[in-house]
């Protein structure tokens, strides 16, 4: 059974390029309640901790230091079917593979500058969103 929440990151370069609201409105016309969300900057240490999964690909380095290279805003978002309805709205990592009107598609400068980071499955998104929020933040 899916489950209702998933993890979403607006990436540097798209908070660098003043995308957030347009794409936190896509969010939720999409019918997402955001149920926790905050502004932060990942430090290096932190960045390779999140992404510790990929350390042993060629892109590691570079991925923690894109990520740590300016502000992200983290969220976690409510919905039913949440990890692959939003992986639907984001689009391929790929933003010239991806689909007309997702995200990536509309606001992504390159498969490395992609706008947005998703959760791949439910499990992840549990994963994820306690990377970044404690449980306290979490309550409503």
């Amino acid at each position: 059974m899916a489950g209702n929440r998933t993890f979403t990151m607006i990436k540097p370069d798209a908070f660098e390029a003043g995308n957030s609201g347009a794409i936190l409105k896509m969010i939720e016309e999409a019918g997402f309640k955001i149920v926790a969300m905050k502004a932060t900057r990942l430090t290096p240490e932190l960045a390779g901790k999140f992404y510790e999964v990929h350390q042993e690909r060629p892109f590691y380095a570079d991925l923690c230091k894109y990520m740590s290279s300016g502000p992200i805003i983290a969220a976690i978002l409510e919905k039913d079917n949440a990890v692959e309805d939003f992986r639907a709205l984001i689009g391929a990592t790929n933003p010239a593979n991806a689909a007309e009107g997702t995200i990536r598609k509309i606001f992504a400068k390159s498969i490395e500058a992609n706008a947005v980071h998703g959760s791949d499955s439910d499990e992840n998104a549990a994963i994820e969103g306690n990377f970044y929020f404690s449980q306290l933040e979490r309550v409503l």
